[in-house]
């Protein structure tokens, strides 16, 4: 079923089980928040990319990509001057059905989107969940390599859509191959994509020096 939610659109993508700091400025946007407070939790909102257009600015989006993530506020900081700062998680993936603008910020009503399930996949599964894992380990190993860094690796998940969701949140890739990895059907298909973008990066770290690399610390996010 569906349901109409406050819109926020960002120029970046939120996975499930990752964490999203917001801080919000602009006049509409300190309205959401206000009328977020007044909610009882869950306190929920959906974050969706920008496919065209700017973050800020009443006219600054033109286009929007049709899947995004749904993000439950964990904490409310505000400020004096009326700012405030938000602590979030991405919950859930959604389908974007249609933009509702009749207030100063969108709205969008939106339908759950869950990872659909295919059966037979099991031992696929298993096998592109070591791959993954591994070519993530061998990434983060190249990244430090390059750029001088100190990486600490956690264990890394053995589910395979938790992982995926937290692989496809780590790499170091642009906003339009994020959203592929976020909008993949299946996490099978999702744990695909992310060793082919894994090896090619993996081999574009090992290749130049040009993409110096920060310290990076990797933890496993909560799914709560």
């Amino acid at each position: 079923m569906s349901e109409l939610l406050p819109l926020f659109p960002l120029s970046t993508v939120l996975f499930p089980g990752m964490r999203l700091p917001l801080h919000i400025f602009e006049e509409r946007y300190r309205l959401l928040v206000a009328q977020l407070r007044a909610q009882p939790e869950p306190r929920r909102f959906c974050v969706i990319a920008i496919r065209k257009g700017r973050e800020v600015g009443a006219h600054g989006i033109t286009a929007l990509h049709e899947v995004g993530c749904v993000a439950t506020v964990r904490e409310i900081t505000p400020h004096a001057d009326g700012r405030f700062d938000l602590a979030t998680v991405g919950t859930e993936r959604f389908r974007l059905l249609r933009v509702d603008d009749s207030l100063p910020y969108f709205q969008g009503e939106i339908e759950p989107l869950k990872d659909e399930a295919v059966s037979g996949t099991g031992e696929a599964e298993a096998f592109a969940v070591n791959r993954v894992q591994a070519g993530f380990r061998a990434y983060l190993n190249a990244l430090a390599d390059r750029g001088g860094g100190v990486i600490s690796v956690a264990d890394l998940p053995e589910e395979p859509v938790f992982l995926s969701y937290v692989v496809g949140a780590a790499m170091i890739i642009d906003l339009p191959e994020r959203q592929s990895l976020l909008a993949a059907p299946t996490s099978l298909d999702r744990l695909r994509l992310e060793r082919s973008l894994l090896v090619r990066e993996t081999a574009m770290f090992r290749a130049t020096t040009s993409r110096p690399a920060p310290d990076y610390a990797f933890e496993q996010f909560s799914q709560n």
